[in-house]
């Protein structure tokens, strides 16, 4: 890794800058662009403006913000729902290597593990239901639309369903159009947040996509409406 880069994510992570730039050479998640380096600022940005009103130990945060996706498993792996137990046990290793306390690398790997939307594992920490929260902000409003888009390209997919962009006359399918995929996960995360401060922001950003779908069906000429999802 440059010098260069090196020296931004000390200044990205900063006061942790450090730990930052000891852990994060070692992961393999920047060849894809919905979890690179970029991801990480913003899930630790989010972080950060939760913690500050729910409290939690920022020690955890930041370590577990750096690693929770350390593991890289494509969105239609069928270990996909494995991705963040993996990532967990990885996270264990670096951070014994770093020389960490065992409780608080456990404290770290419950986070890791319970954050992600397809292990469907409880958060039972502050700090799990605060990287939850902030990993899940990233995946909403206008950054989660962008995402979106993104993954789709990469697996090859639809935007929508050009005979039946409704679904009226099939199951939605996110495996095949980028537009479903807003009405089998994205437009229902909002209803799961986990602080007070995670559903304020949810709200928000759930209203940015709301808008986003309006407009991507008239620009599309989508006339038919099956109905939108609300918090």
């Amino acid at each position: 890794m440059q010098s260069s880069v090196i020296n931004s994510i000390r200044d990205a992570f900063s006061p942790y800058g450090s730990l930052a730039a000891s852990l994060l050479p070692k992961l393999d998640n920047d060849s894809d662009g919905s979890h690179d380096l970029a991801h990480i600022v913003r899930v630790w940005g989010n972080v950060q403006v939760i913690q500050a009103e729910e409290g939690g130990n920022l020690d955890v945060l930041i370590a577990a913000c750096l690693l929770h996706d350390c593991v890289s498993v494509e969105k239609n792996s069928p270990l996909r729902s494995q991705a963040s137990c993996l990532a967990a046990t990885r996270a264990q290793s670096l951070l014994l290597d770093e020389n960490w306390e065992p409780h608080q690398i456990e404290a770290v790997r419950h986070a890791i593990e319970a954050h992600s939307f397809s292990a469907r594992i409880e958060p039972r920490s502050l700090e799990a239901r605060i990287l939850q929260d902030a990993d899940r902000l990233d995946a909403i409003g206008a950054v989660g639309v962008a995402r979106c888009f993104y993954v789709s390209g990469r697996l090859r997919q639809a935007f929508y369903d050009l005979s039946d962009p409704d679904a009226k006359g099939r199951p939605y399918d996110d495996s095949r159009y980028a537009l479903d995929h807003f009405h089998t996960k994205l437009l229902s995360l909002a209803s799961g947040f986990k602080t007070v401060t995670g559903v304020q922001l949810a709200r928000i950003r759930h209203d940015k996509m709301l808008r986003f779908v309006d407009e991507f069906r008239k620009e599309a000429g989508i006339v038919s409406h099956r109905g939108s999802a609300a918090i």
